[in-house]
């Protein structure tokens, strides 16, 4: 079983460093999501989308 983590522990190692990068990616998305900002960029007069993504704001254009 030792011999199994010494052969595989350069696999190992970048397994645990992608988990953790992709859990911080997601911590942070989830966390600007709760705070309300756009992953867009904001700019909504040149976006097709823009009725889906800020809902209230484009219906008190209309």
């Amino acid at each position: 079983m030792v011999t199994w983590f010494i052969h595989n522990s350069g696999t190992i190692l970048i397994t645990l460093v992608l988990i953790l990068v992709v859990g911080g990616v997601i911590s942070s998305m989830i966390k600007d999501k709760k705070h309300g900002k756009s992953t867009c960029g904001g700019n909504c007069s040149h976006c097709r989308m823009c009725s889906a993504c800020k809902k209230e704001e484009y219906k008190s254009v209309i």
